[in-house]
């Protein structure tokens, strides 16, 4: 039995080719599908009207001229009647020409017709970059199948995403990642992800450009090929190769963008009758965690992560000495954009979305700044706040440190189990954005006052904070109000104290050594020197181990 996405997309399949449906929202009887159809004809009426292929204005002429003959060529009244109506085509011809100008229709029709005759295809997808000096890169390869019912199987041969296998069946989508043991679901309709090479989805840019004009001819894996220049309605013009033979696109080249120009050809391209089902069907590998919420999505280049994300990621430029990319996810549920990075076995991810409320900083961080941003830095990270709470991001590790901050609208940050200079290096190099840290990591920060502690008593206080008792304990922030509002009531604090937590700023963590400066001017202390003397990890104890008095500085 066909399913209503089926019959909905071969709906839309015969409005895009200029055919009638074999079914419309008079004929069915699903109350579903009627609504559906009318919405679809409501979208589609946006889209110019289809225009004449090359060769119609002087076809429209001749035939006027042909039909308004009249049998006595002495009739002069007849010969300047054909004369008016031939000029007045000529005009419609050239004001339609006008109104929309005639692309290379020759080849655009072509391939829309070639099309038709597609069922299914199998593809050898290679990504290649190259940069202004004339390098080029191979980024990936892909193993491709895809139908006209909008089902596709992707299964990443080479680069970042190899062996990652994307499945979209029609009633499901999934991604199987082997890296990290997991499957990873997805909602399969509607689908703003594919493949980066559709080539259903090239043909309908190419019908829908301002402009398409020939540009030469090339050999492509064999193959000869026209290569048409295509001048979309938004963005920079970019360049397809056309397959003379199957009249179906084979290449695609970008335009450059940060002196990068992407170029992706099928170095094999066969036709089916249909996707063989064992790829459609769904099974999950033993011992694979399936995850579906805030489940990640890992995608090839960034135009794909755009298109899921749905605003434009930055591009970096030179990444700093020893980094390199490793891959681009996105979280569609969330609309998050993350790119993963390495350096010497150790790992950073940068991450992007939609602001979804005013940033507040953790008491716990440092504060910096970012472009002039306020910027909140955890050394080790405690708090995972706004988006570094969204998907998995290195779970489960506990040496990570982050830089996160807002800006025009989105939310970023930058997390990773390097230091936290190469954190700040990172950022700078993918944003473009000057990042400042108050207080370098290696400064020497010494009290004026110290404060005499008791190991044993310490290491029984760890003993109660990881049985559930005084949790404070581990937020060195809220250890040190506590012991500044003791120092101005020791006689014991009632509610929050003399001296309320947000005057309370961290201006170093370093996983071991936290200080905190304390803004109030009824404190008698001006900065809190605190330690991790038991255990030096998250959930390790602070304590106090010194304080600058107020105004001795």
């Amino acid at each position: 039995m066909v399913s209503s996405e089926e019959r909905l997309s071969d709906f839309i399949d015969r409005l895009n080719e200029e055919r009638k449906p074999a079914e419309n929202e008079y004929t069915t009887e699903s109350e579903e599908l009627k609504d559906l159809f009318s919405a679809v004809k409501l979208v589609r009426t946006l889209k110019e009207p289809a225009m004449p292929e090359a060769g119609f204005e002087r076809r429209l002429i001749g035939y006027v001229t042909e039909k308004l003959a009249p049998k006595s060529r002495k009739n002069k009244k007849s010969r300047m009647r054909m004369a008016v109506l031939a000029a007045a085509a000529a005009l419609l011809c050239l004001t339609a020409g006008i109104l929309f100008p005639f692309k290379e229709k020759n080849m655009v029709s072509a391939m829309a017709e070639a099309y038709q005759e597609v069922k299914a295809y199998r593809g050898i997808l290679e990504i290649k970059s190259a940069n202004s000096a004339g390098e080029t890169v191979t980024q990936a390869k892909l193993e491709v199948w895809a139908d006209k019912k909008g089902r596709y199987y992707v299964k990443g041969l080479e680069g970042a995403n190899a062996n990652i296998i994307t499945v979209n069946n029609g009633k499901r989508k999934w991604q199987i990642r082997p890296d990290q043991k997991r499957i990873y679901l997805f909602s399969p309709f509607p689908d703003s992800y594919r493949f980066i090479f559709e080539i259903g989805k090239e043909i309908d840019e190419a019908e829908n450009a301002l402009d398409v004009r020939p540009a030469g001819e090339a050999k492509i894996h064999g193959r000869t090929a026209e290569v048409l220049e295509v001048t979309p309605r938004s963005g920079l013009p970019y360049k397809i190769w056309v397959d003379k033979k199957t009249k179906l696109p084979v290449q695609k080249e970008t335009a450059a963008q940060n002196a990068v120009r992407y170029t992706v050809t099928y170095a094999e391209l066969d036709f089916y009758d249909a996707i063989p089902e064992d790829l459609l069907a769904y099974q999950a590998p033993a011992a694979y965690e399936a995850v579906e919420k805030d489940a990640e999505l890992a995608v090839n280049d960034w135009k794909e992560a755009a298109s899921v994300a749905g605003f434009a990621p930055p591009l970096p430029g030179a990444l700093p000495e020893g980094f390199k990319q490793e891959g681009i996810a996105v979280v569609p549920e969330r609309k998050l954009l993350k790119i993963y990075y390495a350096k010497d076995g150790k790992k950073a991810a940068f991450i992007q979305g939609k602001a979804e409320r005013k940033f507040t900083a953790s008491p716990s961080a440092m504060l910096g700044e970012v472009d002039g941003s306020v910027a909140e830095i955890q050394s080790p990270l405690y708090e995972a706040e706004g988006i570094l709470s969204g998907g998995n991001v290195y779970a489960g590790n506990t040496d990570l440190r982050s830089i996160r901050w807002q800006k025009d609208g989105f939310e970023y940050a930058v997390i990773g189990n390097v230091s936290l200079e190469d954190l700040g290096t990172l950022t700078e190099a993918v944003t473009g954005w000057k990042f400042f840290m108050p207080a370098a990591e290696g400064k020497t920060w010494e009290p004026q006052v110290k404060v005499p502690y008791d190991l044993k008593i310490e290491e029984n206080t760890q003993k109660g904070v990881d049985a559930g008792s005084m949790p404070w304990k581990l937020d060195p922030v809220y250890t040190a109000q506590v012991f500044v509002n003791l120092e101005i009531s020791p006689e014991g604090i009632s509610g929050d104290g003399p001296i309320g937590i947000e005057d309370f700023k961290m201006i170093h963590n370093d996983g071991k050594l936290a200080v905190v400066s304390v803004l109030s001017d009824k404190s008698p202390i001006e900065k809190v020197y605190l330690k991790r003397l038991v255990r030096q990890d998250p959930t390790g104890i602070w304590t106090v181990v010194g304080y600058d008095p107020a105004g001795k500085n």
